[in-house]
C-alpha cells in the first residue's frame, strides 16, 4: 500500500493535467476557428450589401450639374451620378446592411460602417466617418469593399469611386459569449474531474489511515489479553503447586488474581462490544430525571483508589446551583469515570485532579482539570476519533484500545450536550461539558 498509494497518486495527477492541457487547447482552437468563420460571414455579408446598394443606385436616373465655366449651353451640362453617401441616408445604408447580415445569419449582430471615397484608403482608412451606434470602432477588424456599378449600367465608369467599410465592434467578445455554454460545459466537467481526483485521494488516505488504526489495534488488544492470559496461565502453575494446594490462604490468593484478570479481561471484551454498538447506534439510553452530582460521586467513589494509590490530590468542588438534568445513570457515571480514568492514566509524579460544577443560564458545567502531561494541538483535534491514542515518543506504556474517548464524546451528543477541550503540552488538560437542565 506504501508503494502503490504514491504512484496511483502520480498517475491521476498527470491524467487530469493533461485532460486540463487539452482541454485548453480545445477551447483555444475552437475560438480560432469561431472567429475564422465569424469573419468570414461579416465579409460575405459586406459584400451582400455593397452589390445591393450598387444595384439599386444604378438604377436612379443621372442629375445634372451647371458648369461654373459653362452653364448657358444646354449641351454644355456634365452628366455625373451621385455617390452612395450623397443619395442614400445614413439609416437607408443601415437598413440595406442589416438585411444582408440577417441573411448570413448574423443577427443581431452589432455593426458600425463608412462610405469613404477610394482615394482614403491606403492612408488613413480610420479617419473614415463611420456612422457608429454602439462604440468606437478603433482596433476593430475592418471590412472594405469596393463600390461599383453593375456591368452594362449608365453610371458605369463615371460614377465616383468609393468604398464600403464595415467594422463589429467586439467582435472578441462575441465570439466568447457565442462559446459561453461550451465553454461552461467543459469547465464543470473538468470541475467533476478534479473532484473526484481529489475525493478519490481522500478515500485512499483515509483507508491508508484506517489500516494502520486497525493495525495498531490488533497491537494493543493483543498487549491488553496478553497480559492477562499470563498472568492467569502462572496463577493456574502455582496452583498445582502442593505447598500451594495444602495453603488456603495462598489458594485464595491465587484463585483471587484468576478472577481479578477474568474481570479486567471481560471489561475489555465489553468496551469492544460496546463501541461496535454505538457505531450501529443499537445503544437504547434510559434517560430520566437525576441529580448530576449523586452520579459525579459515583463516579469518584470508583477512582478514589487510583488517585490514592499513586499518592495523587482530588478536589471537588461541587457548586452547581441546580444540577437535575436527563441523564442515563450508567452511562454518565462512565463518561465521568473515563474522563478521571485518563486523568489517572496521563499523570506525572504530582497529580492532581480538579472536578468542579457550575449552573449557567439553562446549562449544568462539568470542568475536570488535570496537571497531567497534556496533549499537542494535533491531538487535540483528533482526540474524540474512534482508536486513536496519542504517541509520547517512544513511550506507549499507557494500555487501551482508544475508545474511552469516542465514547465519552457520544455519550455526551447522547444526553445532548457539548464538549470542550483544552490542553497545553506538559501542563496538563481540561475537559469541559455542558448539558441542559431540565425543571425539578
Amino acid at each position: 500500500m506504501k508503494r502503490i498509494f504514491p504512484v496511483i497518486t502520480v498517475l491521476i495527477l498527470l491524467s487530469l493535467l493533461g485532460i486540463i492541457f487539452f482541454q485548453i487547447l480545445w477551447i483555444k482552437g475552437t475560438l480560432e476557428l469561431e472567429e475564422q468563420k465569424f469573419y468570414e460571414h461579416v465579409s460575405l455579408a459586406t459584400s451582400q450589401a455593397a452589390t445591393d446598394l450598387m444595384e439599386e443606385k444604378g438604377n436612379l436616373m443621372p442629375l445634372k450639374r451647371k458648369s461654373e465655366a459653362l452653364f448657358r449651353s444646354e449641351s454644355q451640362l456634365e452628366i455625373f451620378r451621385p455617390t452612395v453617401a450623397q443619395k442614400y441616408s445614413g439609416d437607408e445604408i443601415y437598413r440595406i446592411i442589416r438585411k444582408a447580415f440577417d441573411k448570413k445569419n448574423l443577427r443581431n449582430i452589432p455593426f458600425e460602417f463608412a462610405i469613404s471615397p477610394t482615394s482614403l484608403i491606403g492612408e488613413e482608412v480610420q479617419s473614415a466617418n463611420f456612422y457608429k451606434l454602439y462604440s468606437d470602432s478603433a482596433n476593430n477588424k475592418l471590412h472594405v469593399i469596393q463600390l461599383e456599378s453593375p456591368a452594362g449600367s449608365l453610371a458605369e465608369g463615371i460614377s465616383p469611386q468609393e468604398v464600403l467599410i464595415v467594422t463589429v465592434p467586439h467582435a472578441r467578445k462575441l465570439i466568447w459569449q457565442s462559446l459561453t455554454w461550451f465553454i461552461i460545459g467543459a469547465i464543470i466537467f473538468l470541475l467533476i474531474i478534479i473532484t473526484a481526483f481529489f475525493l478519490t485521494v481522500r478515500a485512499l488516505l483515509k483507508q491508508k489511515k484506517l489500516s494502520e488504526i486497525k493495525s495498531d489495534f490488533i497491537n494493543n488488544m493483543t498487549h491488553e489479553f496478553k497480559t492477562p492470559l499470563a498472568t492467569i496461565s502462572l496463577a493456574v502453575d502455582a496452583l498445582k503447586n502442593e505447598k500451594v494446594i495444602n495453603d488456603r490462604d495462598k489458594m485464595s490468593y491465587f484463585t483471587g488474581i484468576i478472577k481479578e484478570e477474568n474481570k479486567r479481561m471481560n471489561r475489555q471484551v465489553e468496551t469492544i462490544l460496546q463501541a461496535a454498538l454505538l457505531d450501529r447506534q443499537l445503544v437504547q439510553l434510559n434517560l430520566k430525571k437525576m441529580h448530576a452530582h449523586d452520579l459525579i460521586n459515583s463516579a469518584l467513589s470508583n477512582i478514589n483508589l487510583q488517585v490514592d494509590e499513586i499518592h495523587g490530590r482530588l478536589e471537588v468542588n461541587l457548586k452547581a446551583a441546580d444540577d437535575f438534568i436527563l441523564a442515563d445513570d450508567v452511562h454518565f457515571t462512565n463518561l465521568i469515570s473515563n474522563l478521571l480514568d485518563n486523568a489517572v492514566k496521563y499523570s506525572k509524579d504530582d497529580l492532581r485532579i480538579i472536578i468542579s460544577t457550575q449552573t449557567e443560564g439553562n446549562r449544568f458545567k462539568v470542568k475536570i482539570e488535570d496537571n497531567g502531561i497534556g496533549m499537542t494541538k494535533e491531538t487535540v483535534n483528533r482526540i474524540f476519533e474512534k482508536f486513536y491514542r496519542a504517541h509520547n515518543g517512544n513511550l506507549h506504556n499507557v494500555k487501551g484500545f482508544g475508545l474511552g474517548l469516542n465514547y465519552v464524546k457520544m455519550m455526551v451528543d447522547s444526553h445532548h450536550g457539548n464538549i470542550k477541550v483544552e490542553s497545553v503540552l506538559g501542563k496538563g488538560s481540561s475537559f469541559l461539558l455542558s448539558f441542559p437542565l431540565v425543571k425539578n
